[in-house]
Protein backbone atom coordinates (compact mmCIF):
# COMPACT_ATOMS: atom_id res chain seq x y z
CA UNK A 1 0.00 0.00 0.00
CA UNK A 2 1.32 3.77 -0.72
CA UNK A 3 2.31 4.93 2.55
CA UNK A 4 -0.50 6.80 3.21
CA UNK A 5 -3.32 4.61 1.96
CA UNK A 6 -5.32 1.95 4.54
CA UNK A 7 -6.87 -1.32 3.60
CA UNK A 8 -9.52 -2.79 5.22
CA UNK A 9 -7.85 -5.20 7.11
CA UNK A 10 -5.71 -1.88 8.52
CA UNK A 11 -9.00 0.00 9.25
CA UNK A 12 -10.50 -3.40 10.58
CA UNK A 13 -7.11 -3.76 12.90
CA UNK A 14 -7.93 0.14 13.98
CA UNK A 15 -10.98 -0.18 15.01
CA UNK A 16 -10.35 -3.64 16.95
CA UNK A 17 -7.69 -1.67 18.78
CA UNK A 18 -9.44 1.10 19.66
CA UNK A 19 -12.47 -0.90 21.05
CA UNK A 20 -9.97 -2.69 22.87
CA UNK A 21 -11.05 -5.91 21.17
CA UNK A 22 -7.67 -7.30 20.14
CA UNK A 23 -6.84 -8.14 23.92
CA UNK A 24 -9.26 -7.74 26.92
CA UNK A 25 -7.56 -4.82 29.32
CA UNK A 26 -7.24 -5.68 32.90
CA UNK A 27 -9.53 -4.43 35.90
CA UNK A 28 -7.97 -3.56 38.52
CA UNK A 29 -9.01 -4.49 42.56
CA UNK A 30 -9.68 -2.02 44.93
CA UNK A 31 -10.71 1.55 44.51
CA UNK A 32 -9.77 2.41 40.99
CA UNK A 33 -11.40 -0.39 39.68
CA UNK A 34 -14.70 1.59 39.54
CA UNK A 35 -12.64 4.53 38.06
CA UNK A 36 -11.34 2.19 35.54
CA UNK A 37 -15.12 0.79 34.44
CA UNK A 38 -16.30 4.45 33.92
CA UNK A 39 -12.48 5.58 32.07
CA UNK A 40 -13.75 2.67 29.69
CA UNK A 41 -17.04 3.74 29.24
CA UNK A 42 -16.22 7.28 27.97
CA UNK A 43 -13.22 6.00 25.54
CA UNK A 44 -15.61 3.85 24.24
CA UNK A 45 -18.38 7.15 23.63
CA UNK A 46 -20.70 4.95 25.37
CA UNK A 47 -22.53 1.97 24.67
CA UNK A 48 -25.57 1.64 22.97
CA UNK A 49 -28.33 0.35 25.38
CA UNK A 50 -31.19 0.19 23.65
CA UNK A 51 -31.99 -2.92 25.52
CA UNK A 52 -30.86 -2.81 29.26
CA UNK A 53 -28.14 -5.47 29.60
CA UNK A 54 -26.04 -5.15 26.17
CA UNK A 55 -23.58 -2.67 27.87
CA UNK A 56 -22.65 -5.34 30.71
CA UNK A 57 -22.35 -8.07 27.88
CA UNK A 58 -20.30 -5.43 25.70
CA UNK A 59 -17.64 -4.16 28.93
CA UNK A 60 -16.99 -8.36 29.91
CA UNK A 61 -15.73 -8.45 25.78
CA UNK A 62 -13.27 -5.82 26.75
CA UNK A 63 -12.72 -5.70 30.22
CA UNK A 64 -10.57 -8.79 31.51
CA UNK A 65 -12.80 -9.80 34.86
CA UNK A 66 -15.59 -7.58 34.69
CA UNK A 67 -18.82 -8.31 36.85
CA UNK A 68 -22.00 -7.29 36.71
CA UNK A 69 -21.75 -5.39 40.12
CA UNK A 70 -18.77 -3.22 38.16
CA UNK A 71 -21.37 -1.54 36.20
CA UNK A 72 -24.59 -2.10 38.27
CA UNK A 73 -23.14 -0.43 41.28
CA UNK A 74 -22.14 2.84 38.79
CA UNK A 75 -25.79 3.01 37.91
CA UNK A 76 -27.25 2.91 41.40
CA UNK A 77 -24.63 5.39 42.52
CA UNK A 78 -25.40 8.19 39.49
CA UNK A 79 -21.84 7.76 37.95
CA UNK A 80 -23.43 6.37 34.40
CA UNK A 81 -26.63 6.76 33.07
CA UNK A 82 -28.86 5.87 30.42
CA UNK A 83 -30.22 8.18 27.73
CA UNK A 84 -30.95 9.67 24.42
CA UNK A 85 -27.76 10.61 22.32
CA UNK A 86 -26.38 9.57 19.62
CA UNK A 87 -28.94 8.77 16.55
CA UNK A 88 -31.38 9.42 19.32
CA UNK A 89 -31.02 6.05 20.63
CA UNK A 90 -29.95 5.10 24.12
CA UNK A 91 -26.83 5.01 25.28
CA UNK A 92 -25.41 4.21 28.48
CA UNK A 93 -22.59 6.98 29.05
CA UNK A 94 -20.60 8.41 31.99
CA UNK A 95 -22.62 11.21 34.07
CA UNK A 96 -19.54 13.46 33.34
CA UNK A 97 -20.54 12.76 29.73
CA UNK A 98 -23.71 12.99 29.31
CA UNK A 99 -24.07 16.49 30.39
CA UNK A 100 -21.67 17.13 27.09
CA UNK A 101 -22.85 15.14 25.23
CA UNK A 102 -26.97 15.64 25.27
CA UNK A 103 -26.33 19.29 24.04
CA UNK A 104 -24.21 18.53 21.21
CA UNK A 105 -27.20 16.00 19.78
CA UNK A 106 -30.03 18.29 20.69
CA UNK A 107 -30.35 18.67 16.69
CA UNK A 108 -30.72 14.58 16.05
CA UNK A 109 -33.44 14.53 18.31
CA UNK A 110 -35.26 17.51 17.38
CA UNK A 111 -34.85 16.50 13.52
CA UNK A 112 -36.75 12.97 14.88
CA UNK A 113 -39.35 14.94 16.76
CA UNK A 114 -40.29 16.68 13.44
CA UNK A 115 -40.18 13.86 11.09
CA UNK A 116 -41.52 11.18 13.44
CA UNK A 117 -44.58 13.60 15.42
CA UNK A 118 -44.37 16.77 13.59
CA UNK A 119 -47.71 16.51 11.51
CA UNK A 120 -49.48 15.92 15.39
CA UNK A 121 -48.46 19.23 16.35
CA UNK A 122 -49.50 22.28 14.02
CA UNK A 123 -49.49 25.05 15.41
CA UNK A 124 -48.60 23.92 19.14
CA UNK A 125 -46.03 25.52 21.45
CA UNK A 126 -43.79 22.56 22.44
CA UNK A 127 -41.74 24.66 24.38
CA UNK A 128 -44.91 24.63 26.97
CA UNK A 129 -45.26 21.09 26.49
CA UNK A 130 -41.62 20.65 27.32
CA UNK A 131 -41.99 22.94 30.28
CA UNK A 132 -44.66 20.65 31.76
CA UNK A 133 -43.25 17.38 31.21
CA UNK A 134 -40.09 18.58 32.86
CA UNK A 135 -42.16 20.07 35.98
CA UNK A 136 -43.43 16.56 36.12
CA UNK A 137 -40.94 14.50 36.09
CA UNK A 138 -38.97 16.36 38.52
CA UNK A 139 -41.56 15.91 40.50
CA UNK A 140 -41.99 12.66 40.56
CA UNK A 141 -40.13 10.01 38.20
CA UNK A 142 -42.85 8.83 35.74
CA UNK A 143 -43.13 6.04 32.72
CA UNK A 144 -44.13 7.46 29.45
CA UNK A 145 -47.85 5.93 29.20
CA UNK A 146 -47.91 7.85 32.42
CA UNK A 147 -46.45 10.96 31.34
CA UNK A 148 -48.11 11.30 27.94
CA UNK A 149 -51.43 10.93 29.87
CA UNK A 150 -50.98 13.53 32.36
CA UNK A 151 -50.44 16.30 29.48
CA UNK A 152 -53.23 14.91 27.69
CA UNK A 153 -55.37 16.02 30.27
CA UNK A 154 -53.88 19.73 29.35
CA UNK A 155 -53.62 18.69 25.39
CA UNK A 156 -56.73 16.17 25.33
CA UNK A 157 -56.46 17.27 21.22
CA UNK A 158 -53.08 15.21 21.15
CA UNK A 159 -51.92 11.41 21.50
CA UNK A 160 -50.50 11.06 24.82
CA UNK A 161 -47.79 9.16 22.66
CA UNK A 162 -46.68 12.20 20.74
CA UNK A 163 -46.92 14.70 23.85
CA UNK A 164 -44.50 12.23 26.02
CA UNK A 165 -42.25 11.68 23.11
CA UNK A 166 -41.80 15.74 22.75
CA UNK A 167 -40.82 15.84 26.57
CA UNK A 168 -38.11 12.85 25.44
CA UNK A 169 -36.84 15.05 22.96
CA UNK A 170 -37.10 18.30 24.07
CA UNK A 171 -35.70 17.40 27.70
CA UNK A 172 -32.29 15.15 28.61
CA UNK A 173 -34.34 12.45 30.14
CA UNK A 174 -32.80 9.31 31.54
CA UNK A 175 -33.92 6.38 32.98
CA UNK A 176 -33.48 5.51 36.12
CA UNK A 177 -32.41 2.29 38.14
CA UNK A 178 -33.61 -0.42 39.11
CA UNK A 179 -33.96 -0.46 34.95
CA UNK A 180 -30.74 -2.01 33.39
CA UNK A 181 -29.44 -2.79 36.90
CA UNK A 182 -28.32 -7.20 36.59
CA UNK A 183 -30.32 -8.86 38.28
CA UNK A 184 -33.06 -6.60 38.97
CA UNK A 185 -36.21 -5.42 36.50
CA UNK A 186 -38.59 -2.27 36.60
CA UNK A 187 -39.92 -0.02 34.18
CA UNK A 188 -38.77 2.76 32.35
CA UNK A 189 -38.86 5.81 34.93
CA UNK A 190 -37.65 9.28 33.97
CA UNK A 191 -36.49 12.17 35.41
CA UNK A 192 -34.31 14.96 33.96
CA UNK A 193 -30.30 15.30 33.87
CA UNK A 194 -30.79 17.89 35.81
CA UNK A 195 -32.23 16.55 38.28
CA UNK A 196 -30.85 13.39 38.86
CA UNK A 197 -27.36 14.54 38.86
CA UNK A 198 -27.84 17.71 40.40
CA UNK A 199 -26.12 19.94 37.86
CA UNK A 200 -26.72 21.55 34.34
CA UNK A 201 -25.62 20.69 30.99
CA UNK A 202 -22.46 21.54 29.61
CA UNK A 203 -23.48 25.27 27.78
CA UNK A 204 -19.99 25.13 25.51
CA UNK A 205 -20.16 21.52 24.42
CA UNK A 206 -17.05 21.07 21.73
CA UNK A 207 -18.29 19.76 18.51
CA UNK A 208 -14.67 19.29 17.68
CA UNK A 209 -13.82 17.34 21.14
CA UNK A 210 -17.29 15.21 19.72
CA UNK A 211 -14.74 14.92 16.57
CA UNK A 212 -11.78 13.86 18.54
CA UNK A 213 -13.46 11.38 20.54
CA UNK A 214 -14.78 9.99 17.98
CA UNK A 215 -11.80 9.07 15.92
CA UNK A 216 -10.14 8.01 18.97
CA UNK A 217 -12.85 5.33 19.62
CA UNK A 218 -13.54 4.40 16.00
CA UNK A 219 -11.17 6.45 13.29
CA UNK A 220 -9.07 6.57 11.36
CA UNK A 221 -12.69 7.60 9.30
CA UNK A 222 -14.82 9.66 6.85
CA UNK A 223 -16.53 12.75 7.84
CA UNK A 224 -19.75 10.62 6.74
CA UNK A 225 -18.73 7.57 9.46
CA UNK A 226 -18.69 10.26 12.09
CA UNK A 227 -22.53 11.79 10.89
CA UNK A 228 -23.37 8.50 10.51
CA UNK A 229 -22.24 7.25 14.35
CA UNK A 230 -23.52 11.01 15.88
CA UNK A 231 -26.72 11.41 13.66
CA UNK A 232 -25.47 14.36 13.21
CA UNK A 233 -24.78 16.37 9.92
CA UNK A 234 -22.91 19.34 8.69
CA UNK A 235 -19.58 18.02 10.76
CA UNK A 236 -17.00 18.95 7.81
CA UNK A 237 -16.76 22.14 9.22
CA UNK A 238 -15.31 20.83 12.74
CA UNK A 239 -13.77 18.70 11.34
CA UNK A 240 -11.61 21.16 9.35
CA UNK A 241 -11.15 23.64 12.00
CA UNK A 242 -9.23 20.74 13.80
CA UNK A 243 -6.68 21.39 10.81
CA UNK A 244 -2.96 20.14 11.41
CA UNK A 245 -4.31 18.42 14.56
CA UNK A 246 -5.38 15.42 12.48
CA UNK A 247 -3.88 13.08 9.86
CA UNK A 248 -5.30 12.54 6.84
CA UNK A 249 -5.30 9.12 4.46
CA UNK A 250 -6.48 7.87 1.61
CA UNK A 251 -9.46 4.36 2.08
CA UNK A 252 -9.06 1.78 -0.65
CA UNK A 253 -11.99 3.63 -2.64
CA UNK A 254 -9.71 7.21 -2.68
CA UNK A 255 -12.23 8.39 0.80
CA UNK A 256 -10.61 10.89 2.52
CA UNK A 257 -9.85 9.48 5.87
CA UNK A 258 -9.17 11.80 9.10
CA UNK A 259 -7.19 10.54 12.37
CA UNK A 260 -5.43 11.90 15.13
CA UNK A 261 -2.20 11.20 14.98
CA UNK A 262 -0.92 9.15 17.80
CA UNK A 263 -3.49 6.72 17.50
CA UNK A 264 -3.14 3.59 17.58
CA UNK A 265 -3.01 1.80 14.07
CA UNK A 266 -1.69 -1.82 14.17
CA UNK A 267 0.21 -3.84 11.41
CA UNK A 268 -3.26 -5.20 9.25
CA UNK A 269 -1.59 -8.83 10.08
CA UNK A 270 -2.05 -8.37 13.83
CA UNK A 271 -3.60 -11.59 14.93
CA UNK A 272 -7.69 -10.90 15.96
CA UNK A 273 -8.97 -13.38 18.57
CA UNK A 274 -12.48 -14.36 18.98
CA UNK A 275 -14.93 -12.20 19.59
CA UNK A 276 -18.85 -12.20 20.93
CA UNK A 277 -19.63 -8.65 21.03
CA UNK A 278 -23.07 -7.38 22.56
CA UNK A 279 -25.97 -6.49 20.53
CA UNK A 280 -26.52 -3.04 19.56
CA UNK A 281 -22.50 -3.06 19.86
CA UNK A 282 -21.48 0.12 18.32
CA UNK A 283 -18.48 -1.49 16.79
CA UNK A 284 -20.88 -2.66 13.61
CA UNK A 285 -23.13 0.61 14.11
CA UNK A 286 -20.80 3.43 13.85
CA UNK A 287 -19.60 3.65 10.45
CA UNK A 288 -21.17 5.09 7.37
CA UNK A 289 -19.08 2.27 5.36
CA UNK A 290 -19.09 -0.82 7.55
CA UNK A 291 -16.97 -2.87 5.34
CA UNK A 292 -14.22 -2.38 7.91
CA UNK A 293 -15.98 -4.99 9.99
CA UNK A 294 -18.79 -6.43 8.33
CA UNK A 295 -19.46 -7.00 4.47
CA UNK A 296 -22.71 -5.96 3.06
CA UNK A 297 -24.21 -9.52 2.59
CA UNK A 298 -23.73 -10.57 5.94
CA UNK A 299 -24.79 -7.37 7.35
CA UNK A 300 -28.03 -8.15 5.12
CA UNK A 301 -28.55 -11.59 7.33
CA UNK A 302 -28.25 -9.44 10.85
CA UNK A 303 -31.33 -7.58 9.42
CA UNK A 304 -34.24 -7.90 12.16
CA UNK A 305 -38.35 -7.17 12.06
CA UNK A 306 -38.40 -5.75 15.38
CA UNK A 307 -35.27 -3.39 14.89
CA UNK A 308 -33.02 -5.59 17.26
CA UNK A 309 -29.34 -5.66 16.17
CA UNK A 310 -28.15 -9.28 17.25
CA UNK A 311 -24.86 -10.00 19.02
CA UNK A 312 -21.69 -10.97 16.85
CA UNK A 313 -19.25 -13.46 16.35
CA UNK A 314 -16.10 -11.66 15.02
CA UNK A 315 -13.63 -14.26 13.48
CA UNK A 316 -10.42 -12.65 12.06
CA UNK A 317 -11.93 -9.19 13.13
CA UNK A 318 -14.49 -9.54 11.13
CA UNK A 319 -18.43 -10.61 11.69
CA UNK A 320 -18.95 -13.94 10.73
CA UNK A 321 -22.24 -14.54 12.54
CA UNK A 322 -24.66 -14.18 15.04
CA UNK A 323 -25.42 -15.15 18.82
CA UNK A 324 -28.14 -15.51 21.43
CA UNK A 325 -28.57 -17.29 24.52
CA UNK A 326 -31.72 -19.37 25.65
CA UNK A 327 -32.41 -20.94 28.83
CA UNK A 328 -34.35 -23.64 29.43
CA UNK A 329 -35.17 -25.27 33.22
CA UNK A 330 -31.65 -25.08 34.60
CA UNK A 331 -29.75 -24.98 30.90
CA UNK A 332 -27.79 -21.80 29.22
CA UNK A 333 -26.86 -22.56 26.16
CA UNK A 334 -25.30 -20.05 23.32
CA UNK A 335 -27.26 -20.58 20.31
CA UNK A 336 -24.11 -19.60 17.61
CA UNK A 337 -25.26 -18.94 13.54
CA UNK A 338 -22.58 -18.56 11.35
CA UNK A 339 -22.71 -17.08 7.81
CA UNK A 340 -19.95 -19.50 6.72
CA UNK A 341 -18.19 -22.85 6.71
CA UNK A 342 -15.28 -22.33 9.77
CA UNK A 343 -12.26 -24.64 10.49
CA UNK A 344 -12.70 -26.88 13.35
CA UNK A 345 -10.35 -24.33 15.22
CA UNK A 346 -12.35 -21.57 14.97
CA UNK A 347 -15.52 -23.55 16.07
CA UNK A 348 -13.48 -24.72 19.03
CA UNK A 349 -12.11 -20.99 19.98
CA UNK A 350 -16.11 -20.00 19.48
CA UNK A 351 -17.63 -22.49 22.00
CA UNK A 352 -14.29 -21.83 24.43
CA UNK A 353 -15.32 -18.09 24.18
CA UNK A 354 -19.05 -18.88 24.52
CA UNK A 355 -19.04 -21.01 27.78
CA UNK A 356 -17.07 -17.69 28.86
CA UNK A 357 -19.58 -16.29 28.45
CA UNK A 358 -22.03 -18.07 29.64
CA UNK A 359 -19.89 -18.48 32.99
CA UNK A 360 -20.73 -14.88 33.02
CA UNK A 361 -23.87 -14.16 32.46
CA UNK A 362 -25.56 -17.45 33.90
CA UNK A 363 -23.06 -18.63 37.09
CA UNK A 364 -25.94 -20.15 38.97
CA UNK A 365 -26.78 -22.39 35.88
CA UNK A 366 -27.07 -26.43 36.26
CA UNK A 367 -25.82 -26.49 32.39
CA UNK A 368 -24.47 -24.42 29.87
CA UNK A 369 -23.31 -24.98 26.13
CA UNK A 370 -22.54 -23.69 22.75
CA UNK A 371 -25.00 -24.97 19.68
CA UNK A 372 -23.85 -24.21 16.44
CA UNK A 373 -27.00 -23.53 14.24
CA UNK A 374 -26.73 -25.68 10.70
CA UNK A 375 -25.82 -23.06 7.51
CA UNK A 376 -28.72 -22.04 6.03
Amino acid sequence: MPADELNRRALNRALLARQMLLRRAPLPAGPDRAGRVIETVEHLGGLQAQAPFPPYYGLWSRLDGFRPDDLAGLLLSRAVVRIALMRGTIHLVSSRDCMMLRPLTQPVLDRALKSLFGKHLPGVDTGAIAAAGRALVEDQPRTFADLGALLAERWPEHPPVTLAQTVRALVPLVQLPPRAVWGRAGQPLHTSAESWLGRPLDPQPSLTGLVRRYLAAFGPATVADIQAWSGLTRLREPVEELGAELRVFRGEDGSELFDLPTAPRPDPGTPAPVVLAAEFDNLVLSHADRSRIVSDEHRGRMSTRNGIFPGTVLLDGFVAGMWRIARKGGTATLMVELFRDVGASDRDAIAAEGLRMLAFSDPGAEARDVRFRPLV
